[in-house]
């Protein structure tokens, strides 16, 4: 990749990716171009801008770009109407930020005529996979620089030293080793390595960022409700609020209740378990409220094939499969289900749970007077289940005969 003359980075700032920013200049001698994307991960931004400066970028190549609406509104939440769990727990926190971001990479490499774009993905884990997947798919002949697969600096002490060789400021915290790497955006934190390495240590409460310890949690239960219009959150507590703000203002619910810890060991895409743990305060609160709306307003054949779906939807997003053309088809499935996914639900948030304590809607399937113990005015003939269950059991009754 010899001709590389111009490449754009995502950057986050920070010690590796600014050791990467270097280093492209230094091995392809190219210009860099940096895009730093908010998605809401609660850190100050314009620090990266006043680093890339120092490292020799020119202002117009500078990209921060906000993007938490579009982060929620276009990924997140169509990700929750399918109500996505991978392996049955994981709510994708980090997976579906990559799709996002590679688009937004994608979009500046074609406004500034680049003809690569980098990540700072090490070649063990899911996000190479997902950064590269996406570039891809949207722009088929772009090229893909990936330092951690090709430079030798296999060590954090040897990234430091290439750093400090090259006049990288190293802030002071990052001498030592770290603890734990993170990932956060508005959705959730994650943290790995290090002290998590280990699968039958209990995570160290300092690792928690996102969430107050349940036991710490406020000993009365917090009682919210949420508005759901087509299967998307619209307010809380009867205040209209934009896709971010909403997942923002369940965020605070959560953290102050410590709801949305998980402890998790999954199956990364390359191969290897990872051990993990995760902080999806809003998130967590969110899909228990969407499961609620769900289970008065869809039919139970719909219900049910959503769920038989969801596995096989939620591994094409931990695998990077986003704009792949299966991920699409389930996506206009699963958003179909969704026109009469309307209504309130009552959650009550108590120490680490949010539980639905009431759901309404006027596209309601559920009917009192079918299920009630009382008197239905003739709205069901119970002796019509009588010809329903020897129907069902005519093929058991003749397996049965013939296995005597």
């Amino acid at each position: 990749m010899s001709d590389i003359k111009r490449v754009v980075l995502a950057y986050s700032g920070g010690l590796d990716t600014s050791v990467i920013l270097k280093w492209l200049q230094v091995t392809y001698n190219c210009e860099v171009v940096t895009f730093t994307a908010d998605l809401g991960q609660g850190e100050e931004l314009e620090p990266a801008r006043a680093k890339a400066e120092l490292l020799g970028i020119k202002p117009e190549h500078i990209y921060i770009d906000d993007l938490r609406e579009e982060f929620v509104r276009d990924f997140v939440f169509p990700m929750m109407r399918a109500n996505a769990r991978y392996e049955g727990d994981y709510l994708l926190g980090t997976s579906i930020a990559r799709p996002l971001i590679s688009k937004r990479l994608i979009e500046i490499a074609r406004e500034t005529g680049a003809d690569a774009v980098s990540h700072g993905a090490t070649g063990k884990g899911n996000d190479q996979v997902r950064f590269e997947l996406s570039a891809y798919a949207l722009e088929p002949g772009i090229k893909v620089i990936a330092p951690w697969r090709e430079w030798d600096l296999t060590s954090r002490t040897a990234l430091i030293e290439w750093a400090q060789a090259h006049q990288i400021p190293v802030p002071r915290d990052k001498l030592g080793e770290s603890p734990f790497s993170t990932d956060a955006n508005l959705l959730h934190t994650s943290s790995e390595g290090k002290v998590l390495e280990d699968p039958w240590a209990e995570v160290p409460d300092y690792v928690y960022s996102r969430t107050v310890n349940p036991e710490d949690a406020p000993d009365e239960p917090e009682y919210i409700t949420i508005d759901f219009e087509k299967g998307d959150g619209v307010a809380i507590n009867g205040v209209a609020q934009s896709p971010a703000t909403l997942l923002t203002t369940l965020n605070e619910y959560g953290r102050k209740h410590g709801i949305g810890r998980l402890d998790l060991v999954e199956n990364r895409f390359v191969g290897m378990k990872s051990r993990g743990m995760y902080e999806t305060p809003g998130g967590t609160i969110y899909a228990v409220a969407h499961r609620g709306i769900e289970s008065i307003t869809l039919d139970r054949g719909a219900a049910h094939l959503k769920d038989e779906l969801m596995p096989k939807y939620a591994e094409l997003i931990y695998n990077g499969f986003w704009y792949a053309p299966e991920r699409e088809m389930l996506q206009a499935a699963i958003d179909h289900s969704q026109i009469k996914v309307n209504g309130t639900v009552r959650l009550k948030l108590y120490k680490g749970q949010a539980t639905v304590v009431g759901r309404k809607s006027p596209d309601s399937l559920y009917s009192e007077r079918h299920v009630t113990f009382e008197d239905d005015a003739g709205a069901y003939d119970q002796k019509d289940a009588a010809g329903f269950i020897k129907l069902n059991a005519l093929r058991l009754r003749l397996l049965a005969q013939r296995d005597r």
